[in-house]
């Protein structure tokens, strides 16, 4: 009797499978987590420069409206960014 005979005899039982993660969920959640460092680091960058228009360049009305738009929309994007993270993540787990 060969080996393969063996594993295919209608009396024996199959080796069980060691129990591993849905690799889809995880490359999901992976994913998930590369997209909410990307908003961070958008974020961070139009925080940056609307602070760096306010705070280098010689203070003008336009130049202040503009750098505390940025800031402002620096803000809105990183919470735009925490809360489809933490709604996907929700979803997954």
């Amino acid at each position: 009797m060969s080996h393969q005979d063996a594993l295919s005899s209608p009396g024996s039982n199959p080796p069980e499978a060691p129990v591993t993660p849905d690799l889809a969920l995880v490359r999901t959640d992976l994913a998930n987590e590369r997209t909410l460092l990307a908003y961070g680091r958008t974020a961070l960058m139009i925080i940056g420069t609307g602070f760096s228009l306010i705070q280098f360049l010689e203070p003008t009305p336009g130049l202040l409206i503009g750098g505390w738009t940025l800031i402002g929309l620096g803000g809105v994007l990183g919470l735009v960014g925490i809360h489809r993270f933490t709604s996907l993540r929700r979803r997954l787990h």
